[in-house]
């Protein structure tokens, strides 16, 4: 059994800083079960040191607020709804849930965090699973169940906003969400501190504040089998990326790989899909967006770019079982590919 995390070298930000003469402030932590990095470019250390806490800090508490599994406001929700009771959720959560379901219906629902119980039979509920095959009997009559997001009603009232399910089986894990919803809370968190270079980097989710002392900040797109980069791409302020990946959290059992990316149409692991990078051009939200669409457009497999279109993403990778890589055009254009281009590459227009 494997059991590995997405990783993306914030390279140049990295590789060189030693031989600058300009301020790089690096400060890191583990949150949402993976490396979190902060790059702070051209700021005092202290103010830059102060400015990095601030944003981990607030990374924390978002961790244990909505952790799907331990203690938190968010399981104590989905307990509450298991036993067909309502619950009082915060301002803040009732926002994740109503902002999760809308891009859930953009994504035909392949984006669902309300299918926590699919994942949870799966094994990828834990910190240290076994690799074990589910039950065939409980994914049945999961998929006849087939619990999601839409089945959640959210309401204001007076003393505080309710949520219930027309479905018990529904089981909320924002795993697929929240990196991207940090991202967009320390873009704006830095940036009401003064700061107006940097890089936030949560296990591969990555976000660019303006340049690394005047030169666009590059980061590398992790190769699915390979250690090292396949490609790299320089980012503009505001830009962010999303890779979603069968080697991030997977098991191997009888030769075969299954990982934590599951199709909810047929309640299995996707198999189609080795990788699938977006790169979100700046916009509102644009770190929830490259987290919440590279998850759906990694299970629709060969049929992305139709769903592409749909949810506003214009720069994609993908590649596939085979190995074959995949580009949008616009992408094409950004990217460096390491190594030169790939014997098997096909442009997407």
């Amino acid at each position: 059994m494997r059991f590995t995390r997405l990783i993306f070298f914030a390279l140049l930000a990295l590789g060189f800083s030693a031989c600058e003469r300009a301020p790089l402030h690096r400060q890191e932590s583990f949150v949402f079960g993976t490396r979190v990095e902060i790059l702070i470019a051209g700021m005092d250390e202290a103010a830059a040191r102060q400015a990095a806490s601030v944003v981990l800090k607030e990374f924390d508490r978002l961790h244990r607020s909505y952790h799907a599994w331990e203690a938190s406001e968010l399981s104590a929700m989905n307990d509450a709804l298991a036993s067909g009771q309502t619950r009082i959720v915060s301002p803040e959560l009732a926002f994740l849930l109503t902002d999760a379901q809308r891009r859930s219906a953009m994504s035909g629902a392949l984006f669902d965090p309300g299918i926590g119980k699919l994942i949870r039979l799966w094994g990828f509920h834990s910190d240290a699973f076994k690799p074990s095959l589910p039950d065939p009997e409980k994914i049945a009559v999961w998929l006849k169940a087939r619990p999601g997001l839409a089945d959640l009603s959210v309401d204001g009232i007076k003393d505080g906003i309710k949520v219930n399910s027309a479905n018990p089986e529904v089981l909320v894990d924002l795993g697929g969400y929240l990196k991207g919803f940090a991202l967009d809370r320390a873009d704006r968190l830095l940036r009401t501190q003064g700061v107006t270079n940097a890089l936030v980097n949560i296990g591969g989710n990555i976000m660019a504040l303006g340049t690394k002392n005047g030169r666009p900040w590059r980061v590398g797109i992790q190769h699915p089998r390979q250690p090292g980069a396949m490609a790299t791409v320089q980012l503009k302020d505001g830009e962010a990326i999303g890779t979603s990946g069968d080697y991030q959290r997977y098991f191997e059992l009888d030769g075969k790989r299954y990982c934590h990316l599951i199709d909810p149409r047929t309640g299995a692991p996707v198999a189609h899909t080795r990788s699938l990078t977006i790169l979100v051009t700046p916009r509102e939200n644009a770190g929830t967006l490259s987290d919440a669409a590279s998850k759906p457009l990694f299970i629709a497999g060969e049929h992305w770019p139709e769903l592409a279109k749909k949810m506003a993403v214009k720069n994609v990778l993908r590649v596939d079982a085979a190995g074959k890589i995949q580009v949008s055009e616009s992408f094409m254009e950004r990217i460096e590919f390491v190594g030169g281009k790939p014997h098997f590459l096909e442009i997407v227009r």
